[in-house]
């Protein structure tokens, strides 16, 4: 496997331990670090490499090979000070693509002040998709950070039937469908000429308004 496709999760609490086992099941390696021994052990028969290091410390990360690696993500939250301290670590020791989970917007704009190059809000970016399910009729939500959502969605019952040329929805709505998938089958990328089934499920895309304004018709 090719160097950057490995990554280094430090931390393997709740967040940085999800963020593993996905990567794993993506098929990269994984090298996981955190300070207490207890989950070391409960996570070396899981990961590539496990490995029990205080993060803030340059030379430990120096000892265990980080700066071979192009990708880290740093899952470090409740504590500040340690979560700074190694961004400030991997970016000294020049680790070109650095993720690192925030618990508030000045604990993010002091990740990134010392070197993160991606900020993860995990805890309110939940609290915005679910609000976001709850208060509509969408299946599924994901807002990115520019005001662009995709949302999964029923499809309204005038479109049964018609083609999505014929449906009109992008010219009404503002969305493009980007999926279609009938009861029982895989979704499939849509085209003009795909027919909508009865009580099928779309895969929109749009601004933000105008995802939720379309699923408030389904």
């Amino acid at each position: 496997m090719a160097e950057n496709e490995n990554v280094v999760v430090i931390g393997l609490g709740r967040f940085g331990g999800q963020v593993a086992e996905s990567l794993l099941r993506l098929g990269h390696e994984v090298l996981g670090i955190d300070e207490d021994a207890g989950i070391v052990q409960r996570w070396s028969d899981e990961l590539t490499h496990v490995v029990q290091a205080d993060a803030t410390d340059e030379d430990a990360l120096l000892q265990v090979g980080v700066q071979e690696f192009t990708r880290a993500v740093v899952g470090i939250g409740d504590d500040i000070e340690a979560s700074v301290l190694t961004v400030l670590a991997l970016s000294e020791l020049g680790v070109r693509d650095i993720w690192a989970k925030a618990i508030s917007v000045k604990h993010g704009k002091i990740l990134r002040s010392v070197g993160a190059h991606h900020v993860i809000y995990p805890e309110a970016e939940m609290g915005e998709r679910v609000a976001h399910l709850i208060t509509s009729r969408m299946l599924d939500f994901i807002e990115l950070d520019d005001g662009f959502a995709i949302a999964k969605t029923r499809a309204p019952r005038d479109t049964a039937g018609r083609t999505l040329a014929e449906a009109g929805l992008r010219a009404t709505y503002g969305v493009t469908v980007v999926g279609v998938k009938a009861q029982g089958t895989d979704f499939v990328f849509a085209a003009p000429e795909t027919v909508v089934p009865g009580n099928g499920v779309l895969i929109v895309a749009g601004t933000t308004e105008q995802v939720q304004r379309f699923a408030a018709t389904t």
